[in-house]
């Protein structure tokens, strides 16, 4: 048989391949190297693609949400939409909020870091509760202001009212304030994830995790939580609730996405926005002017 050569670490001496006698001649050699090339691929791919479904975290702990837990997080919906190439798709958590007909998302859902548009708000819809509402398209407003060049994690976050207001079954979240939370902070979260992750089977994630951090104030006087909740592609809008279950903060971002190891403040954590600041202030001056 082949030995198989894995340098696992660096410091060691390599082991090369070794070929039983029978297999030296040159143009065996030649043979086999389509064969191994071809083997390596195959297991790169699959240890890509167990990378891709990994915890950010060594901990993982994360469980589907239940309708119980639907029924304390009032407002929990999913963005949904339509890829380039016509499939309907969960883009992410949304949160119907202050109101029956307003929703907060990213801004990224919409646009990218440059603030160039890269998907109209016609192609998606808001689902909450088994229904589906669609939104005033001319409604857009991201936090961004209009001389920014780029988009931050304290700014990115998008507002949209619905075409028709949800029923009154339908229970928005309330206005959230985090004003009172202290910069520095450390305390304990759940990261409510209706969208799921890429990197879980499960369709809809709620996890018991902690904010290491809260930054100072940045763009639109809003502070950034730095965590430890097991987000993932697809989980941008998550809300990260208090112990007794207010919402405080919406998550945007991963530093060193999908690389399972253990949190570091600096190089290893999630990225959410406290609802404060001009984010806070927008929903409230939204609400006020419901239909």
């Amino acid at each position: 048989m082949l030995e198989a050569f894995v340098r696992s670490d660096p410091s060691a001496s390599p082991r090369y391949t070794s070929f039983p006698l029978g297999l030296q001649s040159s143009a065996v050699r030649r043979a086999l190297v389509p064969v191994l090339l071809t083997l390596i691929g195959a297991a790169l791919a699959h240890i890509g693609a167990q990378r891709a479904r990994a915890a950010l975290y060594l901990d993982d702990r994360r469980r589907a949400l239940t309708e119980a837990d639907m029924d304390r997080f009032a407002g929990t919906g999913v963005l949904m939409c339509y890829s380039d190439f016509g499939t309907l798709e969960r883009a992410a958590a949304a949160w119907l909020i202050a109101s029956h007909d307003l929703v907060v998302m990213n801004a990224h859902n919409f646009v990218d870091r440059r603030l160039v548009p890269t998907h109209p708000v016609t192609n998606c819809f808001f689902r909450i509760a088994g229904g589906d509402y669609y939104f005033d398209e001319d409604s857009l407003r991201i936090g961004a202001s209009i001389e920014s060049k780029g988009l931050h994690i304290t700014d990115d976050w998008a507002l949209l009212r619905l075409l028709q207001p949800t029923p009154e079954n339908v229970k928005p979240q309330p206005a959230p304030d985090a004003s009172d939370i202290a910069t520095g902070a450390r305390f304990k979260v759940a990261m409510v994830s209706p969208a799921g992750h890429a990197n879980t089977r499960l369709a809809a994630t709620i996890e018991s995790c902690d904010v290491y951090r809260i930054d100072e104030p940045s763009e639109g006087r809003i502070r950034r939580a730095r965590h430890d909740c097991n987000d993932g592609y697809g989980g941008s809008g998550s809300g990260l609730f208090t112990e007794d279950g207010r919402l405080i903060a919406m998550h945007s971002a991963s530093l060193d996405m999908n690389q399972k190891r253990p949190f570091d403040i600096e190089t290893h954590y999630g990225s959410a926005m406290l609802f404060e600041g001009e984010l806070a202030k927008a929903i409230r001056d939204a609400a006020s002017k419901s239909r």
